[in-house]
C-alpha cells in the first residue's frame, strides 16, 4: 500500500515534469504525447480507430529507464486490437498514422492503475512508450 502512494506521488511529479518539455503535448484524459518522426504533409494519412487491428514496433519503459517490454528486442512487431490493450494506447494510436513514430507517457489511471502487473509493473506506474506504427491490419 506504502509503495502504490509512493508511486502516485512519482508518476504526479514526473507527469507534471514532462508536460513542460519541449514538444510534448497532452490530451484531456492526461495521455502526454511527443512525435519522433511524422509523414510528409501532403501524404495520405492513414489513422487507425479504436476498433482497428494494427502492427507496432514498440518499447516500454518506467520512468527509471527499466524496458519491461520490447519488440524491438524480440525483433517482432507486434499485432494485436485497439480494443484488447490499455487505454493510453487505444488513445495515442488513434493521433498517430501509419509510418509514424511517437513516444506515448501514460499515466497511471490510463496504464495498468493502482494494481499494476504483479511481479512486472508496480502499481501506480507512469509508463513510457516508444511506439512506431507500421501497418493497420483491418
Amino acid at each position: 500500500e506504502i509503495e502504490r502512494e509512493e508511486n502516485l506521488k512519482i508518476a504526479n511529479d514526473y507527469l507534471n515534469e514532462n508536460k513542460s518539455k519541449e514538444g510534448v503535448q497532452s490530451t484531456e484524459s492526461g495521455l502526454q504525447y511527443r512525435v519522433i518522426t511524422s509523414i510528409e504533409s501532403g501524404e495520405p494519412r492513414e489513422t487507425p480507430t479504436s476498433h482497428s487491428r494494427v502492427k507496432c514496433h514498440y518499447e516500454g519503459k518506467l520512468v527509471d529507464g527499466s524496458v519491461f517490454d520490447s519488440s524491438y528486442q524480440r525483433e517482432n512487431p507486434a499485432t494485436f486490437s485497439l480494443e484488447q490493450v490499455i487505454p493510453g494506447w487505444t488513445e495515442g494510436l488513434q493521433l498517430m498514422s501509419v509510418g509514424e513514430k511517437y513516444e506515448f507517457t501514460i499515466p497511471p489511471q490510463l496504464g495498468y492503475g493502482e494494481v499494476g502487473v504483479p511481479g512486472h509493473i508496480p502499481g501506480n506506474s507512469v509508463l513510457i512508450f516508444t511506439v512506431e506504427l507500421l501497418e493497420i491490419v483491418d
